[in-house]
């Protein structure tokens, strides 16, 4: 087998196997926007007021629990990164 007939079976791979990756992606693609769509229109319809209400943050109130509790771990986790 000559070099030039290599090089053309290679290259004949290469063409081959792009275009299956991107056959494939294409599909993926096709696939995933109508499963997206499919999921649109069998999910029920909320409004704004339905969902929860996050709750508000406590500024300037720090639980000193909390801190040592944090404190704590963090002291920890450095001593168990040093030793």
């Amino acid at each position: 087998m000559a070099l030039s007939e290599m090089l053309m079976s290679g290259a004949e791979l290469m063409v081959l196997g792009m275009g299956m990756v991107y056959l494939f992606l294409a599909m993926l693609i096709l696939v995933m926007q109508g499963m997206s769509r499919l999921a649109a229109r069998l999910a029920p319809e909320t409004d704004g007021a339905a969902a929860p209400q996050p709750l508000p943050v406590r500024s300037g109130a720090n639980d000193p629990r909390l801190v040592a509790a944090i404190v704590a771990a963090v002291g920890r986790y450095r001593s168990a990164r040093r030793g």
